[in-house]
Protein backbone atom coordinates (compact mmCIF):
# COMPACT_ATOMS: atom_id res chain seq x y z
CA UNK A 1 0.00 0.00 0.00
CA UNK A 2 1.28 3.70 -1.10
CA UNK A 3 1.95 5.69 2.05
CA UNK A 4 -0.44 8.45 1.15
CA UNK A 5 -3.45 5.43 0.47
CA UNK A 6 -5.72 5.71 3.47
CA UNK A 7 -5.83 2.82 5.75
CA UNK A 8 -8.38 0.19 5.59
CA UNK A 9 -10.47 0.23 8.24
CA UNK A 10 -9.71 -2.95 9.86
CA UNK A 11 -11.72 -4.15 13.08
CA UNK A 12 -14.32 -1.65 12.07
CA UNK A 13 -17.88 -2.69 11.36
CA UNK A 14 -20.65 -0.38 10.10
CA UNK A 15 -22.56 0.62 13.19
CA UNK A 16 -26.66 -0.09 13.29
CA UNK A 17 -29.20 2.69 12.91
CA UNK A 18 -29.93 1.86 17.21
CA UNK A 19 -26.25 2.35 17.80
CA UNK A 20 -26.19 5.03 15.77
CA UNK A 21 -29.15 6.70 17.16
CA UNK A 22 -28.14 5.93 21.27
CA UNK A 23 -24.90 7.10 20.75
CA UNK A 24 -25.69 10.57 19.28
CA UNK A 25 -27.45 10.93 22.16
CA UNK A 26 -24.41 12.04 23.80
CA UNK A 27 -22.57 13.92 21.18
CA UNK A 28 -23.83 17.46 20.65
CA UNK A 29 -24.50 19.11 17.61
CA UNK A 30 -24.72 16.28 15.42
CA UNK A 31 -27.46 14.13 13.16
CA UNK A 32 -27.71 11.45 11.20
CA UNK A 33 -28.17 12.42 7.64
CA UNK A 34 -28.46 10.47 4.77
CA UNK A 35 -26.64 7.44 6.87
CA UNK A 36 -24.06 9.68 7.75
CA UNK A 37 -22.23 11.97 10.48
CA UNK A 38 -23.39 15.62 10.13
CA UNK A 39 -22.86 19.08 11.33
CA UNK A 40 -22.84 22.66 10.71
CA UNK A 41 -20.08 24.65 12.64
CA UNK A 42 -20.70 28.41 12.67
CA UNK A 43 -17.52 30.97 13.34
CA UNK A 44 -16.84 34.40 13.64
CA UNK A 45 -15.05 34.92 10.58
CA UNK A 46 -13.55 32.95 7.35
CA UNK A 47 -10.47 32.82 9.28
CA UNK A 48 -11.62 31.32 12.23
CA UNK A 49 -13.06 28.74 10.21
CA UNK A 50 -10.36 28.42 8.18
CA UNK A 51 -7.84 27.58 11.28
CA UNK A 52 -10.62 24.95 12.31
CA UNK A 53 -10.49 23.21 9.27
CA UNK A 54 -6.84 23.20 9.80
CA UNK A 55 -6.83 21.61 13.24
CA UNK A 56 -9.17 19.10 12.38
CA UNK A 57 -6.94 18.06 9.23
CA UNK A 58 -4.41 16.84 11.73
CA UNK A 59 -6.62 15.34 13.69
CA UNK A 60 -8.09 13.70 10.50
CA UNK A 61 -4.67 12.80 9.31
CA UNK A 62 -3.36 11.23 12.75
CA UNK A 63 -6.40 8.97 12.60
CA UNK A 64 -6.13 8.57 9.13
CA UNK A 65 -10.09 9.20 8.57
CA UNK A 66 -10.97 12.09 6.87
CA UNK A 67 -13.98 14.43 6.81
CA UNK A 68 -16.31 15.13 3.85
CA UNK A 69 -17.07 19.20 4.61
CA UNK A 70 -17.94 22.07 3.02
CA UNK A 71 -16.66 25.67 3.76
CA UNK A 72 -18.24 28.86 3.07
CA UNK A 73 -16.88 32.17 4.63
CA UNK A 74 -18.01 31.76 8.47
CA UNK A 75 -19.51 28.06 8.46
CA UNK A 76 -18.21 24.59 7.89
CA UNK A 77 -20.18 22.00 6.93
CA UNK A 78 -19.17 17.84 7.87
CA UNK A 79 -20.26 14.59 6.79
CA UNK A 80 -18.56 11.83 8.61
CA UNK A 81 -18.61 7.79 7.34
CA UNK A 82 -16.55 5.00 7.35
CA UNK A 83 -16.55 4.19 3.21
CA UNK A 84 -14.70 0.87 3.84
CA UNK A 85 -17.48 -0.41 6.13
CA UNK A 86 -19.90 1.11 4.11
CA UNK A 87 -21.85 3.29 7.16
CA UNK A 88 -21.38 5.13 9.97
CA UNK A 89 -18.48 3.69 12.50
CA UNK A 90 -16.64 3.96 15.83
CA UNK A 91 -13.88 6.04 13.81
CA UNK A 92 -17.13 8.55 12.90
CA UNK A 93 -17.82 9.49 16.52
CA UNK A 94 -14.13 9.30 17.35
CA UNK A 95 -13.31 11.91 14.35
CA UNK A 96 -16.59 13.90 15.27
CA UNK A 97 -15.94 14.18 19.33
CA UNK A 98 -12.89 15.29 18.65
CA UNK A 99 -13.93 18.09 16.17
CA UNK A 100 -16.55 19.16 19.25
CA UNK A 101 -13.48 19.90 21.34
CA UNK A 102 -11.29 21.71 19.01
CA UNK A 103 -14.72 23.92 18.60
CA UNK A 104 -15.49 23.78 22.39
CA UNK A 105 -18.42 21.77 22.77
CA UNK A 106 -18.16 18.40 25.31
Amino acid sequence: MNSTEPEPARGLTALSADEVNATLLSLTGWDNTAGKLHRKFKFADFSRAFGFMSAVAIQAESMRHHPEWFNVYNSVEVWLVTHDVAGISKRDFELARRMNDLYGNP
